[in-house]
């Protein structure tokens, strides 16, 4: 498939897990890729398996932090001369327990990372490239932005403010840039191991499919979501989720 072909998309938190599954579907389409994370050697192997130098860049750093949003959409536009896609799938949930409880410091690195830096890198983007030649954005959010889930909770509402901040980029950078989003549940990653370590196939008896998400299940949608074919939609967060929200749970 080549409909990417000529595009140059940036994937943030694209070492493993979804944000990898994302940038080796938008490869595999034709575009070219900057992926970010914090560990260089991970980063380093990401760009090898997706093809090296002529496919792939990566820009190691934290995506909340300003100065690295800068040097990757500089590295991009240097290396591949334009920005036509922008994912942001970083996410952290450094916290577990009930809300009640939850370090007030640590709800606030939270929103910073899941939000504020999502923003972020949509303004910068925006300024360098899209507002003048137009784009797509993708951001990568969670069921549990639309269904309570226990322990996880103040993850669940940073990508429920996530799923509002798509929804108002939308109004206001239409109808030349589209801005959708994707609300995974349980992928099989290393993020979210503690979630299925050790009972997989119980955890998987509530999906209506019986299986868990892989990361070439958001990585699909992802590339659709930027592609011509969802070209009237904008505003819009999908939910992929095998179905388990429709049998009332989120596990």
């Amino acid at each position: 498939m080549s409909r990417f072909t000529g595009k140059t998309a940036i994937v943030t938190g694209a070492s493993r897990g979804i944000g990898l599954g994302i940038a080796e579907r938008l490869v595999a389409d034709g575009a070219r890729v900057v992926v970010t994370a914090r560990n260089k050697e991970a980063l380093d192997e990401a760009v090898e398996f997706l093809g090296g130098p002529a496919h792939a860049l990566g820009v190691d750093g934290k995506a909340d932090d300003t100065d690295h949003q800068d040097d990757t959409i500089r590295h991009a536009l240097e290396a591949f001369g334009s920005i036509d896609f922008l994912v942001n799938n970083t996410g952290i949930n450094p916290t577990y327990g009930p809300m009640v409880e939850l370090d007030l410091e640590a709800a606030r690195k939270v929103l910073e990372v899941n939000c504020l830096a999502s923003l972020s890198w949509v303004q910068k983007v925006h300024r360098a490239w899209m507002k003048e030649h137009g784009g797509a954005v993708v951001n990568v959010s969670s069921v549990t932005s639309v269904r309570p889930a226990p322990n996880i909770g103040w993850y669940g509402a940073t990508k429920a403010m996530l799923n509002s901040i798509t929804e108002l980029l939308a109004v206001e950078l239409g109808p030349d840039i589209r801005v959708n989003g994707v609300a995974p549940a349980v992928v099989k990653t290393t993020f979210a191991t503690a979630l299925y370590e050790g009972r997989e196939d119980l955890v998987s008896r509530a999906y209506p499919l019986k299986r868990l998400g892989v990361p070439e299940d958001i990585g699909s949608v992802v590339a659709f979501l930027l592609s011509d074919d969802a070209g009237w939609m904008t505003g819009q967060t999908l939910v992929v989720d095998g179905g388990v929200t429709l049998a009332g749970g989120v596990e």
